[in-house]
């Protein structure tokens, strides 16, 4: 999961917890938008931790060195 993706999850479940004022039968849509919201904060923190590692830019930490005999 992305960044972008867990935005998406974290609004929609602001959205359905905060906005909508409906009641669903057999569902509570309260509790369905606080879940998409921890879901949401989780997917963000694990993107955020593995972004480092997957980026192409990150030096990773290693040094190459090479030696060579001038005469």
């Amino acid at each position: 999961m992305g960044i972008g993706v867990s935005v998406f999850l974290m609004a929609v479940g602001a959205v359905m917890t905060f906005a909508l004022e409906r009641d669903a039968e057999g569902i509570n849509l309260d509790t369905v938008g606080i879940i998409l919201m921890i879901v949401g904060a989780i997917g963000l923190l694990l993107s955020l931790l593995f972004w480092r590692d997957a980026a192409p830019w990150a030096g990773r930490g290693r040094t190459v060195v090479r030696e060579e005999n001038v005469l």
